[in-house]
């Protein structure tokens, strides 16, 4: 199945790092692209305003904000690189030391970027102890909105966990599996107990207490053996192809997400079709990203019904895990639908 162009205004990305994996210790996380970019624009939007208080003209504060600028944007990025690099160390802290740190941090930033100012000349009478409190203020903020970030994940992530939880041991999938295991007790019984096997896998992870993310590895574990179940079901009717990257296994993902999509390539393609499908799962790292495709063929004349919750779920906690870096896609296009993710490594 060829499944390249169906998705083809899928915008390509090759960072030239890395992100750093997501300690579940920390009360707040400075390593995200997209946290940088908010944090600039949150500086920047703050100078401009407090400068509209001193300006007498337009020209004036142009002026002014463009040399503030100069010492509030590398104090800004100092202050996100040393939150980053530290961020082994302040997960072993407790909650309060996180924040008195990334105060304290905050107020040797602005001293950073009121030093470089003057010694460059461009500020007369430094004012020190403003930057110092500015730094603390601005670097508060920003933590703040970071920990409410992430305590707003939490709600999601169980929500979206329970949705999942009930799609996976709906009644007929579970009648169904069963009934393929009883069938096979006498004739084939190795067979039969391989699929209870599967079953009792995809429950204990469906059951067990989840933890913030798991590498996309674990992640296709888990859909070789729902997939494995549904083959005994359908049989020649359910065609799998996968086409796995080694190198892309230790994306981190939040838990539970590849199965529904795999799932709702069953459900969508092949039990509506009585010739059956095609259900292809590829990843391919390309740099420092992982893109993640889940295709099926969809019977002719039938389009992709449904409410969409799973792709739903699966966007939402894609983009609380990895903001910017985590991009989601999805289409049909000459009978064949496709999900397409990228998330970063």
């Amino acid at each position: 199945m060829k499944d390249t162009q169906i998705l083809s205004t899928f915008q390509e990305s090759n960072p030239a790092h890395a992100a750093t994996q997501t300690d579940t210790a920390l009360v707040f996380d400075a390593c995200q692209m997209g946290v940088v970019l908010r944090a600039v624009l949150f500086v920047e939007l703050s100078v401009g305003v407090v400068v509209m208080f001193a300006s007498g003209s337009f020209m004036d504060w142009v002026t002014r904000v463009s040399l503030i600028t100069g010492g509030a944007l590398p104090a800004t990025l100092a202050w996100i690189l040393t939150t980053c690099m530290a961020k082994r160390l302040l997960a072993r802290m407790v909650p309060v030391v996180q924040y008195f740190v990334a105060a304290v941090l905050g107020a040797i930033a602005g001293l950073y970027g009121c030093g470089l100012l003057s010694v460059s000349g461009l500020l007369e009478g430094a004012p020190w102890m403003a930057s110092a409190c500015a730094g603390t203020l601005l670097s508060s903020v920003l933590v703040g909105a970071l920990v409410m970030r992430a305590k707003g994940r939490m709600p999601a992530d169980t929500a979206a966990r329970l949705i999942e939880l009930q799609s996976r041991i709906r009644p007929h999938f579970l009648f169904n599996t069963l009934n393929s295991a009883i069938a096979l007790v006498r004739a084939e019984p190795a067979k039969a107990e391989t699929l209870l096997e599967d079953l009792s896998d995809l429950f204990r992870h469906a059951l067990i207490e989840s933890n913030e993310s798991v590498t996309l590895a674990e992640e296709i574990a888990l859909a070789e053996r729902y997939l494995a179940i549904e083959k005994v079901r359908f049989g020649d009717r359910l065609q799998v192809e996968w086409s796995l990257d080694p190198a892309a296994n230790l994306a981190q993902l939040p838990p539970l997400l590849l199965q529904p999509l795999v799932e709702n390539a069953v459900c969508h393609g092949v039990e509506p079709s009585a010739s059956g499908a095609e259900v292809k799962i590829s990843t391919q790292r390309r740099g420092s990203v992982v893109v993640i495709k889940v295709t099926n063929t969809v019977p002719a004349g039938q389009g992709v019904k449904g409410h969409g919750l799973a792709l739903r779920n699966v966007r939402e906690r894609l983009s609380l895990m990895h903001d910017v870096q985590g991009q989601f896609r999805s289409g049909l296009k000459d009978g064949i639908y496709q999900v397409r993710m990228e998330v970063p490594i």
